[in-house]
Order: C-alpha cells, then sequence, then structure tokens
C-alpha cells in the first residue's frame, strides 16, 4: 500500500527553509487549507476550482475525516434548531439543498429517512409548536401527525403528547461523500498532505504571505521529524478538534480563545424488535449541548438501529474511550420514547467529540447558543477561521466551501 503524500512530497523543492531567510520570492501555494475533514475538503474542493491557483490541503492523520466527520450519526439536518439570523441556518439550509443534489448525481449512498421529534408532555409539545412556527417561516417542510398516523406508521414509539415530523431530514454516507471531495480535489489539481501536522503560523508583514511551520506526524499522529515551511498567499483554519490551538497560533493573546470540547458516546442495539424506519429525536431540551439521545439509522438493508449521541464535557479532544458509566442514564431517555426497547441488548459502540466555544455550550436557539464562528480574521487578509463548526458541519460542509470562497473573493468566481 502507497504511503499517503506528505508535503515534503508534494512541494517541488525539498523545504528547508528558515524565518531568517527571506529572499523575495512568490508563495508555495495560493491556498493552504488546515484540516482535511468533511468542511476542510470541501472548502479545499470550491478554492480549487479557480483558475490559476494552487491548493495544498494539510491532514495531520494518515486519512480524512478521522475525528468529528466520521464519529457522528450522519444525519442530514433540516435546520429546525438554529434561530433565524444565525450562520448554522443559512448554511444548513443551503447545505442540505447542495448535498441531497450532489448525493444523488454522483451516487453517493443517502437516504431520506424522515425524523419525528416527540413530545412526552405539554411544555415538550410546546417547545415542538415553536420549532414548527419556525420551519414555516424559512421554509422548512414540517407537519404534526395525528394518534392513529402515529400508532400506523410507528406502533413502537411513544409519543404521549404529540409528534412533528420533519420531511426532509436523512442520512449520508459520510466517508463516501469525503471519498468524493477528496477525489474533486485532485481532479482539480488540488494536493492533500496527509501525516502533516502544524506546529507554529506567522505572517510576512512585508508580503502578507502566511509562513507555515509543519512536522511529519505518526500513524498515531503524534509529530516527528524535520521541521519543514510551506508559504500560501490564503490560509484557511477549518481544524475542527484544533481549530482554536491553530487560530492562537497567529493571533495576538487578547483575541485567543480557549477549546471546549463535548465527548457523546452512542449505542449498538442487537435486538430484533422494536425496529422503527425513521429517525427519532426527543423534544430539544433549552440550553443543553446536545438534541438528547436520539434513534438513527444506517445505510445498510435493512438498517441497523443505533442510539445517541449523550453529552459528557471532557478535557482531552483525543479521549474516544466509552465511559460506561452513561450507559444507564441514556437507557432511560431511550427508554422513554420506545418504551419496549430491550435494553440488554444496548451496548456502548463508540464516541464522537464536537468542539465548543464555551462550557456548556447550547446546540439550539436561544441561551448559550453558539453559532458557528466562520470569518476572515480583521487585520489579517486572506486568513480565514472556522471555530466551533459542530453540528450541523456535516450537512452544511458543501455551503460552508462557497461561503468561505465568498469571503475571500465575492459572490463571482
Amino acid at each position: 500500500m502507497k504511503p499517503p503524500p506528505s508535503t515534503a512530497r508534494i512541494l517541488s523543492n525539498p523545504l528547508r527553509r528558515s524565518f531568517s531567510s527571506t529572499p523575495a520570492r512568490r508563495a508555495d501555494f495560493t491556498h493552504v487549507i488546515i484540516g482535511a475533514g468533511a468542511v476542510g475538503l470541501s472548502i479545499a474542493k470550491t478554492l480549487s476550482q479557480r483558475p490559476h491557483t494552487r491548493t495544498l490541503l494539510l491532514e495531520r492523520h494518515s486519512a480524512a475525516g478521522t475525528e468529528t466527520s466520521s464519529r457522528n450519526s450522519e444525519v442530514i439536518h433540516a435546520g429546525l434548531y438554529y434561530g433565524r439570523s444565525s450562520l448554522k441556518t443559512a448554511l444548513c439550509l443551503r447545505g442540505k439543498e447542495l448535498l441531497y443534489n450532489l448525493c444523488s448525481t454522483h451516487g453517493i449512498n443517502y437516504r431520506r429517512t424522515g425524523k419525528w421529534i416527540v413530545a412526552q408532555d405539554e411544555g415538550q409539545m410546546e417547545a415542538l409548536q415553536r420549532i414548527h412556527e419556525f420551519a414555516r417561516e424559512v421554509g422548512i417542510p414540517t407537519r404534526f401527525l395525528g394518534r392513529e398516523e402515529v400508532r400506523e406508521r410507528e406502533p413502537d414509539v411513544r409519543a404521549r403528547a404529540g409528534v412533528l415530523e420533519s420531511a426532509s431530514t436523512g442520512i449520508v454516507d459520510s466517508h463516501g461523500l469525503m471519498s468524493f471531495l477528496e477525489g474533486e480535489i485532485q481532479k482539480n489539481g488540488g494536493e492533500v498532505a496527509y501525516r502533516t501536522g502544524v506546529v507554529g503560523i506567522e505572517r510576512d508583514g512585508a508580503s502578507g504571505e502566511y509562513e507555515v511551520r509543519t512536522r511529519s506526524a505518526g500513524a498515531g499522529g503524534e509529530l516527528e521529524g524535520e521541521e519543514m515551511v510551506i508559504t500560501a498567499e490564503v490560509l484557511v483554519n477549518s481544524a475542527g478538534l484544533g481549530a482554536v490551538g491553530v487560530s492562537n497560533m497567529l493571533l495576538p493573546e487578547e483575541r485567543q480563545r480557549t477549546a471546549y470540547f463535548a465527548k457523546g458516546t452512542y449505542f449498538s442495539y442487537a435486538g430484533s424488535r422494536p425496529k422503527p424506519r425513521t429517525l427519532v429525536y426527543p423534544a430539544p431540551v433549552p440550553g443543553h449541548g446536545g438534541l438528547g439521545t436520539h434513534l438513527t439509522l444506517d445505510l445498510s438493508r435493512p438498517p441497523r438501529v443505533r442510539f445517541g449521541p449523550d453529552v459528557e464535557w471532557v478535557d482531552d479532544k483525543g479521549d474516544y474511550t466509552p465511559n460506561e458509566k452513561r450507559m444507564e442514564a441514556a437507557l432511560d431517555d431511550i427508554q422513554e420514547y420506545l418504551p419496549g426497547v430491550e435494553r440488554e441488548k444496548i451496548e456502548v459502540d463508540y464516541c464522537g467529540i464536537r468542539p465548543k466555544l464555551g462550557r456548556e455550550g447550547a446546540a439550539t436557539s436561544g441561551k448559550g447558543f453558539q453559532d458557528f464562528y466562520i470569518r476572515e480574521e480583521e487585520g489579517y487578509a486572506g486568513f480565514v477561521n472556522l471555530l466551533g463548526i459542530e453540528s450541523p458541519g456535516l450537512t452544511s460542509c458543501l455551503a460552508i466551501g462557497e461561503y468561505v470562497e465568498e469571503l475571500l473573493y465575492g459572490k463571482a468566481r
């Protein structure tokens, strides 16, 4: 098996430059993007389409999307939770449209499963009513289901107060999507360097170019080897869990941030029943860091049921060890809307970690809500920072690529 390309192999000349030598020269690349998750891949794909440019995507791991992009529910979100004026809503709505079209056109596996949001009491029903009203305002198709339809379609699902259905929610093969995007980057003449970690960034005051110091990474992502320098006219920080750290390498101390991490555990189900055919979410809890321990499906036929994620605040962004102590609370949450589930056949499966910009950051609009942070930083022309890119990041990835290009170049290509 051929090793993944590194920066040393990609650049035409060996990188043995130091910051002390500054002869006049052209930047190595027009665009350098840090982080090959779904969002970074989309940005690189979009920017690599621009004529007479050279684009490089850097990734610390040996493959694309090994962190947040592949450790999630793979849900195509409708855009119901994020408020009217947020970037999350705008990019989710646009991204959903682009993603369904891309998957349909290029044979990427997906399914429009629909989603039920279930209410167990009047307070939760009021939350569903607010979601429904918001959905009508922004053009998302939702409707309330009558009790008879609920019993007929999903007899095993309990919703004491009501069900709101989202018809445009679905699921996607995130690995197939990322593989396609990587292929498009290469087709456009762009390049991807794996096992390449960023250890420092400086901006040349005279040229405005960005000097990115890198080291090769081992199989586990640990940085080793000789330091190399890459120069870029445009630098995009899409490093996901590591994005705050990358941002802090460049921005002055008064503009630096602290990274927060929300770990979510997912659970598999080996029982033959119940097996709903749609996604099932509990009513959202205001101020909560996630959307509740919900039921999702995978793309196998028949689809396998899985549950999660829950929310556990952690300090280590690399801790993917499942916490067995989370099981009991998750089982209680699941049984609230799926009372017939066989508790003994639910097992801890895997974990994902979401980047947050504050402790207890809420996933839905209202108190504590955290929007995407995507902007060209003031005083740093050509440096686009993407922080807190969690859900609905996968749904929004294609729209984020468009948005970053617009920030840099305006609407016309």
